[in-house]
């Protein structure tokens, strides 16, 4: 009879270790590979859907280009309205009144832009938080 030394199978705490921050590294570097490949649809479907508000947008502006023009012909009236250069100045200055109104709201809004003081105030708690001192 032959007594064979008892083998250890019991993994060492070392090993655990090892084997953890292994698998925890691996586990990160795929979630950021994952993340990587969904920034890329998401950005090229982003960039697809700019493309085309662009388009739409360039659409828009020649239609109303051609809106204006035949506001001014129906300002005429086949001449038995106002002369056509008076019609396309009634029509240009509708313009710049919507233009300076557009301009006045805008400005308003940009009076009431704020900075974010709560924000501040929370991100200026977070160093004394990480240094374990209590604010």
């Amino acid at each position: 009879m032959t007594t064979d030394p008892v083998k250890d199978t019991e993994p060492t705490i070392g090993r655990l270790v090892a084997d953890a921050s292994r698998d925890i590294s691996t586990l990160v570097s795929q979630e950021i590979q994952l993340a990587k490949s969904e920034l890329k649809v998401s950005l090229k479907n982003g960039g697809t859907g700019a493309i085309l508000f662009a388009a739409a947008g360039f659409l828009l502006v020649l239609a109303i280009i051609l809106l204006s023009v035949a506001f001014a012909y129906l300002i005429h009236w086949n001449g038995d309205g106002l002369d056509l250069h008076w019609a396309f100045l009634i029509v240009t200055g509708a313009y710049i009144l919507l233009a300076l109104l557009l301009v006045l709201l805008g400005v308003r809004k940009v009076k009431k832009v704020r900075a974010p003081e709560r924000a501040i105030r929370q991100g200026k708690k977070i160093p004394p938080a990480l240094k374990g001192k209590h604010v």
